[in-house]
Order: structure tokens, then sequence, then C-alpha cells
């Protein structure tokens, strides 16, 4: 059955509800599908249901897949560019979307596709031309290299409509200074699933790190 598209605002509102199941969404380059359903388990254990899998793997589509027979998960596609990578995304499975930015033809095809999407917005100007087509709920990339915190801490007051994602060079040690602030929902971050930890299986581990993540204090 072809799925049902949703408006612009319609995606924000679902996309909104997904960061808020947890303060940190783990950014995810998995290249072994078995590896899927045990790190999904593992994230979800540790209290981190929201799953984006970067599309930089052969294996991602597949992934999304596995995990999404995992109970509690909501996978995700990060990396998303083009309305191909919107269908294959949603068809293998994943319940929204990550993109680094926004074209027109993306955004077109989350909606007919009707996949919660999280654009990318870097500047102010890009925040408020996704805000005028309806979109509330953006992400913040790459958000160290774009002007961190006090970037987003600075739009709060001419902005206050848009709720971001920030993702891109977040860490335990400045994943407190986003979530303090009142438009940002959660942060992107991949130090919950390491490499070297998934490749020797350690997913206590795993879970130990997801559950510190999850525990960290939102404004």
């Amino acid at each position: 059955m072809a799925p049902a598209p949703l408006t612009a605002a319609e995606i924000s509102r679902r996309t909104e509800d997904i960061c808020r199941a947890a303060p940190i969404v783990p950014v995810l380059i998995v290249e072994d599908v078995a590896h899927a359903r045990p790190l999904a388990e593992a994230l979800v254990a540790g209290g981190l249901p929201a799953l984006e899998v970067t599309l930089r793997t052969p294996a991602a589509l597949e992934v999304i897949s596995e995990m999404a027979k995992v109970p509690g998960g909501i996978p995700g596609a990060g990396t998303l560019l083009t309305p191909d990578d919107v269908k294959r995304a949603r068809d293998a499975g994943a319940r929204f979307g990550v993109s680094p930015g926004a074209s027109e033809a993306l955004l077109e095809a989350a909606e007919a596709e009707g996949l919660p999407l999280l654009p990318g917005a870097a500047t102010a100007t890009e925040a408020m031309a996704l805000l005028a087509r309806g979109y509330t709920v953006l992400k913040f990339f790459p958000a160290e290299a774009a002007g961190g915190a006090a970037f987003l801490k600075a739009l709060a007051s001419p902005l206050p409509q848009i709720r971001f994602c920030p993702t891109g060079g977040i860490s335990p040690t400045n994943a407190e200074a986003y979530l303090s602030l009142p438009n940002v929902l959660c942060a992107g971050g991949s130090w919950v699933a390491p490499k070297a930890l998934m490749e020797a299986g350690d997913w206590a581990e795993i879970t130990r790190l997801a559950r510190e993540a999850a525990a960290l204090p939102r404004g």
C-alpha cells in the first residue's frame, strides 16, 4: 500500500515526537548486517530508541530492516541526499530520515512518502526557508563547525518557533551545553556506538554508554 503523504507541519510534529524519546540520537555507521539487531537491542536497552543509520555503507538499508524488528526501536536513515534515498529508506523500514541539508526535491520526496524528516540547516537563512515551508524541527549540522551551542542560543530569540537536533562534533563533553538550550530537543552523537565496540561485540558496554547518554539532562 502506498504511504500517505504528509505536510511539512505534520512531518515536523511526528519528528518532534521521535526527538523527544531521548536526549541523544545515536548516529550509526554499520558495516556488518550481523551487528544490526544486537546493536539496536543494546541501545534500546540503554534508553536510546531512535537510531539513525547513516546511508554510508552498502549494508545500511539491510541494517535498517533488521533494526525494525527490534521491539522498542525507532530506526531511521541518515545522510538522505536524493528522492531515491528517501524511498529506499522508507521501503527498508525507516521510521524517520535525517539529511545534512534540504533540497526542494528531497523535501517533496519526504512529504510524498510520509517520512518524518530532520532537514539540515546551518544558517538563519536556511532555517527561515524551512520554516516558511512549514518545518519547525530541524537538524543543525555541522553543529560545532557551524557555530556550536552559542549559535543556536543566538537563534532562539528571533526564531522561537524552531527546535533543533544538533549533530556534528557532539560528544559527552559538550552535549549538555546544547541540551540545556530551550530550542534544542535532542542531539545526534556517534560516541555511544564506537566501531571498536561493535567489532568486539561488546554490547554490554554499548548499553552502558547509552544509559549514560539517556541520563543527560535537557533544558
